[in-house]
């Protein structure tokens, strides 16, 4: 069964138990968290999903979503609980594209002696 929520005035979900009312919060909301262009090829980008689609009962849902575009690592991405932990995914998986992106990878000659 899926929930609705919205984002409230500070940024943080509350949910919103009728439908009509979610979508029409959904079709104009800014539901943008984060959004980290790496390269001109490759961006990282968090947003607010607003449907928990949770199958497990008692399971925290799954409200943010983070997702790797182009590069290396296109298409990875992650679902998030909190508005907190999806700030932090999205740090890591900017660094982790970097990394992805830099000629060496990431690697240099003190890391293999």
């Amino acid at each position: 069964m899926e929930h609705y929520f919205v984002l409230d005035e500070n940024g943080e979900p509350q949910h919103e138990p009728d439908h009509d009312k979610w979508e029409r919060w959904f079709e104009s909301a800014s539901r943008g968290v984060a959004r980290t262009a790496v390269s001109p090829s490759v961006t990282v980008l968090t947003m607010f999903r607003g449907v928990d689609q949770t199958e497990a009962a008692g399971e925290a849902p799954k409200l943010f979503e983070t997702r790797v575009f182009g590069g290396t690592l296109d298409g990875e991405e992650a679902s998030h609980n909190t508005r907190a932990e999806a700030l932090a995914a999205h740090s890591a998986l900017v660094e982790w594209c970097r990394v992805a992106i830099a000629p060496d990878h990431g690697v240099d000659e003190r890391m293999i002696a």
